[in-house]
């Protein structure tokens, strides 16, 4: 495999390692998510701040991920670097609006987001580990 189709690998395994050690933190911290959002909710400034790094780091997924379309991985990561660009540009836009919304996700069933988010990560990660081996 090419040095182009270990971008994907490494994006992927950087990813799985913030979704699992994202989900660890919830479950150590049950409600962490649900007062980070409310903060965030509460801060016009931490909202600009989030937005413009949110926007960033997807429009950084994005424009250095190869896109192939004979790659599964490759799609998967250049359409995530996407609606990443477009979360940003949300929290930006209607950031109130957007994180009344995610609140209201992460309220009651943080639990289950932890676990998913844990899950996920494992995923990413192993699938990332076997796309560098490959290469």
């Amino acid at each position: 495999m090419s040095n182009s189709g270990n971008i994907a690998g490494w994006i992927t395994f950087f990813i799985g390692l913030y979704a699992f050690a994202a989900g660890l933190g919830e479950f150590r911290r049950p409600g962490f998510w649900a007062k980070m959002v409310q903060e965030f909710r509460d801060s016009h400034a931490l909202q600009f701040l989030t937005g413009f790094v949110t926007l960033a780091i997807g429009a950084i997924i994005y424009l250095v991920n190869p896109w192939n379309p004979a790659d599964p991985l490759s799609i998967l990561i250049t359409v995530l670097g996407a609606w990443i660009f477009i979360e940003g540009a949300l929290i930006l836009a209607v950031g109130d609006w957007f994180l009344n919304f995610a609140g209201k996700l992460m309220g009651s069933t943080s639990r289950i987001w932890a676990g998913l988010s844990i899950i996920i990560g494992l995923a990413a990660i192993f699938a990332a580990l076997v796309r560098l081996q490959m290469g």
